[in-house]
């Protein structure tokens, strides 16, 4: 691996120019690219292309890998939805790594509570990322379980403690107190591990070493690959290591049941897909918010971005404006389809979106939430989620704002504690794009008995008001933010990506998609580009809060396009340069060249390999 280059970046606060070089070269390669969290991470996905895995063999050590290092984004026991290219086929599939609520959940459980918990025993949906993980491999992977989580078990025996978990560590402290058992796992002797100090999750590494340890079994007694992969995903959602994950989480006042475990399975499915000036893009469906991402490029599809200039007051208006549309018909809309009717079809019409697009006015930000109508654009028009013709689209009530809206503030270096992303592109053109979150430590991770797996965090996204498509039910998967994306040329493969941030994942990966497509800007550059954020949508977490006409946005945007935006009636909430918190990461082919190609944010320690 001598010839393997690694970057992780740094959270850097230095004034930049629209159009300065980028901080960072763009990473390039003939043979494979991972992007994710974290060094480690990266390099766990690196290992299996060395070793002659593809980039679904990567990206599931990537995953395995970051439920060890990037505990303060994501743990073992929370969700890890893909999106994959299959270059053999051009075909693009959808792992649904979402876990469903227990099916003892019901809003009845949380009578008298203004929102469902965000931490603790009953925020946690069913663990999917071993299930998803085992899933993808089996399908689509080359290598042996065993040898793809080599990676993450090291890791887990020890790994030298880095800065910003460190810190992350002391902040959470006081909220992690209440459950022994997480104390013992990310505090030994009691005490937070220092940057540089070796870092060991015994209890982890016995769980991974139980699943490879079951593949290895199984196949030395002439199991296929495919079913040793299932032998020892059977491992955790059955038999004992099962009853005491459930017995944990119920000792301490959750809903988890061994019953809930057994059942649960991941599912391929197919994207949901638009095409924007060419490209195809590919998103998940609306039991995720991927599709706002789809129908926000839809909406733009009718501007001349390009004409207006990158991140000139006109684009950031426009491109704010179409977001808020998208995010309503979110809120209104999306679901789990296995439980609610999704008018996906219409949603997604260049039709609706025609019709929707006189909404945006080109001199006024909106303080409205303005669901639409995409039921008369259905193939056959039906109620959905409890909504007829006449109320669908109907405005909401105006929602006074949570913040004062006269008071600019500086953001801090963001370090918001959900979700990481790892893309991978490999020498065949196999894309891979997954978005893995939960049992993050934000508020207090709890982990299950002496398992060492953190539990989910997700069942504080659904809404338990009656007539919400995402109304908590048992068996039931929340409507997530996680939202991992292919795009295509052609057919051909173009690019993974994906981000942290919970609401603001779409918005952010929009926004590089922007750069790339309609500014012709190098991919890392893109990356590296001044970002903005509206907050004029209902978050998917807490409680739910709007707040209308914020626009977060860094200060690398400059003070006279800031001051049109506020003429407009954006309420402006500034962050330094490069600390937004969203950190973009990227792997894909470059069309010109037909190289591989990696890029990796500056934002929250983005890493990347190319080789």
């Amino acid at each position: 691996m001598r010839h393997i280059g690694v970057v992780c970046v740094g959270l850097l606060a230095v004034a930049v120019n629209l159009h300065a070089q980028p901080l960072r070269p763009e990473f390039t390669g003939t043979h494979g690219v991972v992007a994710a969290g974290r060094t480690l991470t990266v390099e766990a996905g690196t290992e299996m292309l060395v070793r002659g895995g593809n980039a679904i063999d990567a990206g599931v050590a990537a995953i395995l890998a970051a439920a060890v290092v990037e505990i303060s984004h994501f743990g073992l026991g929370g969700e890890a939805p893909m999106v994959i290219y299959l270059a053999k086929s051009r075909e693009v599939v959808v792992i649904n790594g979402q876990g469903t609520a227990p099916a003892a959940a019901s809003p009845s459980t949380f009578v008298g509570d203004a929102q469902i918990p965000g931490n603790g025993p009953l925020a946690a949906t069913v663990p999917a990322v071993v299930d998803a993980t085992t899933l993808a491999l089996a399908r689509y992977g080359t290598l042996p379980l065993a040898d793809v989580l080599a990676p993450a078990i090291r890791l887990a025996d020890g790994f030298p403690m880095y800065q910003f978990l460190s810190r992350y560590l002391t902040s959470e402290r006081r909220f992690s107190e209440p459950y022994a058992d997480t104390m013992r796992t990310y505090y030994p002797d009691g005490r937070v591990t220092r940057a540089g100090e070796v870092f060991r999750q015994p209890a982890l590494a016995r769980t991974l070493r139980m699943l490879a340890d079951a593949d290895t079994t199984a196949r030395q007694a002439g199991a296929s690959r495919e079913d040793a992969i299932a032998a020892a995903r059977d491992t955790f959602y059955t038999g004992p290591f099962a009853a005491r994950l459930a017995t944990a989480v119920r000792n301490a006042g959750g809903l988890l049941t061994e019953e809930d475990l057994a059942r649960y399975r991941s599912k391929v499915e197919q994207p949901v897909s638009v095409t924007y000036r060419g490209y195809t893009v590919h998103k998940a469906g609306p039991w995720n918010q991927g599709p706002v991402l789809l129908q926000t490029l839809n909406l733009l599809e009718g501007f001349d971005l390009r004409a207006m200039g990158h991140l000139s007051a006109d684009a950031i208006h426009t491109v704010a404006e179409a977001m808020k549309l998208a995010y309503a018909d979110r809120d209104r809309y999306y679901g789990d389809p296995d439980f609610v009717s999704v008018p996906i079809t219409g949603l997604l019409s260049k039709a609706y979106a025609n019709d929707r697009r006189a909404l945006i006015d080109a001199t006024q930000a909106s303080l409205e939430q303005r669901p639409g109508n995409p039921l008369t654009f259905e193939p056959k028009p039906t109620a959905v989620s409890g909504l007829d013709a006449a109320s669908a689209g109907r405005r909401l009530a105006p929602i006074d704002p949570l913040v004062d809206p006269h008071v600019r503030r500086v953001g801090r270096v963001g370090e918001s504690g959900d979700t990481t992303a790892i893309e991978v592109a490999d020498r065949d053109g196999n894309l891979f794009s997954a978005t893995p979150s939960s049992g993050w430590l934000l508020g207090g991770a709890f982990v299950a008995g002496d398992t060492g797996v953190p539990m989910s965090n997700r069942m504080q996204a659904f809404r338990l008001e009656p007539g919400s498509p995402n109304l908590l039910a048992g068996g039931k998967r929340p409507r997530t933010t996680l939202t991992p994306t292919i795009v295509t040329r052609d057919g051909a493969p173009f690019l993974a990506i994906g981000t942290p941030g919970g609401d603001s994942q779409d918005q952010q990966i929009l926004q590089v998609l922007l750069n790339v497509i309609d500014h012709d800007m190098s991919l890392q550059a893109a990356v590296e580009s001044a970002r903005f954020n509206t907050l004029g949508i209902q978050s998917s977490f807490e409680n739910h809060r709007i707040e209308p006409g914020v626009l977060e946005i860094e200060r690398s945007v400059p003070e006279a396009i800031r001051r049109e935006l506020e003429r407009r009636g954006h309420r402006l909430r500034l962050y330094n340069p490069q600390t937004y918190s969203t950190g973009i990461v990227a792997a894909g082919v470059d069309p010109a060249t037909g190289r591989l190609r990696g890029a990796a944010d500056v934002r929250r320690e983005r890493s990347v390999t190319a080789w």
